[in-house]
């Protein structure tokens, strides 16, 4: 088990290596749920404030 973990003398340079990939396989599945959510948040935020502009424009209704 530990010649395994040594990796031959080269376990310096090979779980790094694991590491940094694991690193940037998260990054790319987290980065779209991220970018998911602003985006939600951003188009959430504009049509509240084009439905309060549209509030604010509409004429006061009149009672016959």
């Amino acid at each position: 088990m530990t010649q395994f973990f040594a990796m031959g003398g080269y376990a310096a340079y090979v779980w790094p290596a694991y590491a940094v990939f694991f690193i940037v396989l998260l990054a790319d599945f987290i980065s779209p749920l991220l970018r998911r959510r602003r985006n939600l948040n951003e188009l959430r935020a504009r049509l509240a404030r084009q439905t309060a502009r549209q509030h604010r424009a509409a004429p006061p209704a009149v009672n016959p």
